[in-house]
């Protein structure tokens, strides 16, 4: 199953992490399917491929919770509403 996900860069104490298309059972830095944004914890800095992003979601990618999280702030997403 693909996922929606973060895959850690950058020096000790200064990470970066870019958004990427994975395979659940793939390691945290392994290849990826499609790379399709980035973010920067510390100057919360980001940066997000909204066509590219739409596309794997409406292939059936999930998001994992962090990755939801920065995509609902971004404005990409909606927040389902439980019925």
């Amino acid at each position: 199953m693909l996922r929606l996900r973060l895959k850690r860069n950058g020096r000790k104490r200064q990470p970066t992490y870019r958004l990427v298309i994975m395979e659940n059972t793939t390691r945290r830095n392994g290849r990826p399917v499609d790379e399709v944004g980035y973010y920067n914890p510390i100057t919360k800095e980001s940066y997000f491929n909204e066509e590219k992003i739409a596309k794997w979601l409406n292939h059936g990618v999930k998001p994992t919770t962090t990755v939801f999280q920065l995509l609902l702030k971004a404005n990409l997403i909606q927040k389902k509403i439980p019925s």
